[in-house]
């Protein structure tokens, strides 16, 4: 049985790009977040917990 991968082939590129990423740090009592875009990035501190 043969389970080599084929070789890859050309593709066009996908119609969909990314255009948000961001992430959420609990470290030391606190939630960072962030959040970046193709406008700028963006970002919060607040206590753990989700506190407002």
């Amino acid at each position: 049985m043969d389970l080599s991968m084929p070789a890859r082939t050309a593709a066009p590129p996908p119609d969909r790009r990314l255009i948000a990423v961001g992430s959420i740090t609990r470290r030391s009592g606190r939630t960072t977040t962030v959040r970046a875009t193709e406008a700028g990035v963006t970002g919060t501190i607040r206590p753990a917990g989700g506190a407002r």
